[in-house]
């Protein structure tokens, strides 16, 4: 057996030969794809393995422990289960199995000895010998290795050392190096190039595809235009963008310079009843505004509606990237804890601490947001502009989150690729930047599009009926984000995508300017391997894996027929004609208003031309805009009871899918943020990896007391409630009397459902051949939780009740009860 100081002088002098044994096996490997028995990509090589390994189970996968062995190459840690059936070489390759990580989503090597733990770096000196290798993962993932007593210990030290060396990036162009070993072996660059995309969703790449996007929403006084064909106009847009028929492209080309980036108000959606979203920057408010100007920004900003337009502010109340990004640190932090130094927060105190993190706050905050733009829209006849400083995060969120509320067409899993192409990819959001894929930029990262996805899950957990994609579907694309492998993450923009794909440079000419030229050769460049789409889900999971990405549901009715381009709304809805033609409204903090600097060219400001052609509006139009969110809560009375037609027909598919956002009702997402806790908090606390965390005991301890009350009760009561009506005022009354707090369960579990069971114990035989000390037998579970008492802050740990699909009196209503309106008109926009 090596020990000591001569275990630490052999491992560092075999570190420097890696780089030779993978010239060595890159061609060996490039014609046999199997390797030791682990089916290898084109050109990947074997670095080190172990031998009888065991690989701790997830909840997902059963719990327990299997046994194989495990594989450091050159781009992944692979684990071959023992009884896996023999690969197929006929079959296309997979990046990563079931048991698989890449070595660019793991953030810090563990291991764990006789009482101690430490946290491997390339230049670390382990002074015993490793029982288990622990992984943390980016995306939350902790997978936890356990060697054997007959594992030899050079195998041990090698593939341990051989995992802290290769994930570890010592530089920026380490990312390239991990594609390169991916995807830059020549058969596998032929193999990527002959894969073909997916026709069944839309890509927003072309004129087409956005002309195939307006006839599908019936979008009619658009058209699409191409004067951003060459990104000379704003480098962060698209190609084609959504104006009105009635601005020429010459006339459009002089609005750029109005609006931070050149981010110009474009078309997004169009809800059935008519109504336009747009989204654009913030005003260049030091700029001359010439009269052709001004009418040509009105003609945009109103779009084909001539008399309203609200400006939806962003700013001011969703949280900056900087916020996002400090509460996602704080959540995995809390989520995670930190194994190496055995710090953990206390049990009685994690609830409180998740509060703290305000990652639910900002959650809810995003949902509130949108929620407040799907009333006004489904109103019909307005465009509602959102409008950010630079138009590239937030903005992306709340237009997604509105059409995922609204479009049944979005709650599939083609329309929200889709959607995510439209509103995030081409749109310009800096996914390069906000991931920070080269870890080199810490201050612009902030992780965006997960807060997105979170506010997805939350939909989909009050909603799930309503949904075909699952939240098999939400996890998967979370942890693709982090594997910098897809186009789709890896730019900030269309023109870095396009740059990168047929490697564009730009050469200046006195008569054309600035002009992107294509070298010929780029193709044959090995050390630029082609992309694929995160989209191409058959090269990333089995189809085992994507059988459980959608669920089936009803197929969505078609559009009622259109009148001029809308659909017949409620009369009420009309009183909106009334309003003077060309107001312009502000949406901000849940109240409406009308300032004189909201349009700068409007303002008396100095610099800035006064006269415009439409009429300034006045607050005595603001309650028309009232009476939108009024009417709809009206609409929403309990027992399906309209204020205005009686007992309500169909459920309209159309109709927003509002969200419960009080404290109770916001679940948090357990299958991300938890599936690696309960491992990594297992070394903090004096019991075996195989026991339970406290907290999970502790919420089946709450729900067992609930099924014995409610048994008491059925007994007690011969004619109990329905089904739905006792639950109902059960939840009313909990809503009614939390604010904000942290609750362990859902107010309410539907009938039927199945009570997840306690963790089998561990079946595996040869526990006691094993380095670690033999699991301790799980003790008794704890009689109560003490209770923090006068605390109102609370969150649900452990998901929401689909039953909440069925609540159609507790529904949130956008703006707040306390919001004041403008002038003498007093009333306050209905919650």
């Amino acid at each position: 057996m090596l020990t000591g100081s001569k275990t630490t002088f052999k491992v560092r002098q075999m570190l420097p030969d890696i780089k030779e044994r993978m010239l060595s096996q890159s061609g060996v490997n490039a014609r046999s794809r199997d390797v030791f028995g682990l089916r290898c990509l084109p050109g990947e090589c074997v670095l080190q393995r172990a031998v009888m390994v065991r690989k701790k189970l997830t909840a997902r996968e059963g719990r327990g422990w299997v046994s194989g062995t495990l594989f450091c190459t050159h781009f992944r840690v692979a684990f071959l289960p023992q009884d896996s059936p023999k690969a197929d070489d006929n079959a296309d390759p997979v990046l990563l199995g079931d048991h698989d990580v890449a070595l660019a989503s793991i953030e810090k090597v563990v291991v764990v000895g006789p009482n101690r733990t430490k946290l491997v770096t390339p230049n670390s000196s382990l002074k015993f010998t490793p029982e288990e290798l622990v992984l943390y993962c980016r995306d939350l993932r902790v997978i936890c290795f356990l060697f054997d007593r007959l594992t030899p210990d050079a195998q041990v030290l090698e593939i341990t050392y051989t995992i802290a060396k290769t994930y570890q990036p010592p530089k920026p162009g380490s990312v390239l190096s991990f594609q390169n070993a991916a995807l830059g072996s020549v058969e596998m660059k032929q193999f990527l190039s002959n894969r073909r995309r997916n026709t069944h969703m839309n890509w927003f790449e072309c004129a087409a595809d956005w002309e195939q996007e307006l006839e599908r929403c019936g979008a009619t006084g658009w058209r699409v235009s191409s004067v951003n064909d060459r990104f000379e106009m704003s480098t962060s847009l698209p190609r084609s963008i959504v104006v009105p028929q009635k601005v020429l492209d010459t006339e459009l080309k002089k609005s750029f310079a109005h609006f931070n980036e050149g981010r110009i108000p474009r078309w997004c959606w169009r809800h059935p009843r008519g109504s336009d979203l747009l989204r654009m920057a913030s005003f260049q408010n030091n700029i001359y505004h010439e009269k052709d100007d001004i009418r040509n920004l009105e003609m945009i900003l109103f779009g084909c509606q001539s008399s309203l337009c609200v400006v939806v502010e962003l700013d001011e109340e969703l949280p900056s990237p900087a916020d996002v990004q400090l509460a996602h640190s704080r959540l995995r932090a809390l989520c995670l804890g930190d194994i190496s130094t055995s710090v953990s927060v206390p049990d009685d105190k994690w609830l409180s601490t998740l509060e703290s993190t305000r990652w639910l706050d900002y959650t809810r905050a995003c949902l509130r947001k949108a929620s407040e733009v799907a009333c006004l829209l489904r109103g019909g006849h307005l465009t509602v502009a959102l409008q950010e400083a630079d138009d590239r995060d937030m903005s992306c969120v709340v237009s997604s989150l509105v059409q995922v509320m609204c479009d049944p067409h979005c709650r599939t899993q083609h329309g929200f690729q889709g959607l995510v192409q439209k509103e995030w990819v081409t749109a310009g959001h800096r996914f390069y930047t906000r991931i920070n894929y080269h870890r080199d930029n810490d201050k612009e990262e902030a992780p965006v599009f997960l807060l997105f996805l979170d506010c997805v899950w939350q939909l989909l957990s009050q909603y799930p009926s309503r949904f075909q994609l699952t939240d098999d579907f939400l996890l998967a694309l979370h942890d693709s984000i982090h594997l910098p492998l897809f186009s789709s993450f890896l730019a900030n923009c269309q023109r870095e995508r396009c740059k990168r794909s047929q490697n564009l440079g730009q050469s200046y000419t006195p008569v054309n300017g600035w002009r992107d030229m294509l070298h010929q050769d780029s193709s044959s460049d090995p050390s630029d391997p082609p992309l694929p789409s995160v989209w191409d889900w058959s090269l990333q999971y089995s189809k085992h894996r994507r059988d459980h990405f959608t669920q089936p549901v009803p197929p969505t009715p078609p559009l009622q027929p259109l009148l001029n381009g809308n659909l017949n709304t409620n009369p009420d809805t009309h009183r909106l004609t009334d309003t003077i033609p060309g107001s312009v409204f502000l949406l901000s903090r849940g109240s409406f208003s009308c300032p004189s600097n909201l349009l700068p060219w409007r303002s008396g400001s100095s610099g800035v031309y006064k006269k415009s052609h439409r009429r300034a509006p006045s607050s005595e139009n603001v309650p028309g805009l009232e009476r939108l969110l009024k009417a709809w809560a009206l609409a929403e009375l309990p027992h399906g009871l309209s204020a205005t037609s009686g007992p309500q027909g169909p459920l309209d598919p159309y109709e927003p899918l509002l969200p419960l956002l009080m404290g109770p009702c916001m679940g948090l997402w357990r299958e991300c943020y938890l599936r690696g806790a309960l491992h990594a908090q297992a070394f903090s606390h004096p019991i075996s990896a195989n026991h339970p965390h406290p907290v999970e005991r502790l919420a089946r301890e709450v729900q067992q007391l609930k099924d014995k009350l409610a048994q008491v009760s059925s007994g007690a009561n011969p004619n109990p409630p329905s089904k739905t009506s006792e639950p109902r005022r059960a939840d009313t009354n909990l809503n009614q009397n939390t604010n904000n707090g942290t609750f362990l369960f859902p107010a309410s579990k539907p009938q039927g459902a199945a009570m997840p069971r306690a963790p089998p114990p561990a079946t595996s035989t040869n526990h006691l051949t094993s380095r670690g000390p033999p699991p301790a037998i799980a003790p008794p579970s704890r009689p109560g939780h003490k209770d923090n008492g006068g605390s109102n802050k609370h969150t649900f740990l452990f998901g929401h009740s689909s039953v909440a699909e069925a609540r159609s009196d507790q529904r949130y209503y956008p703006a707040p009860s306390n919001a004041k309106l403008p002038k003498s008109n007093g009333s306050s926009i209905a919650s």
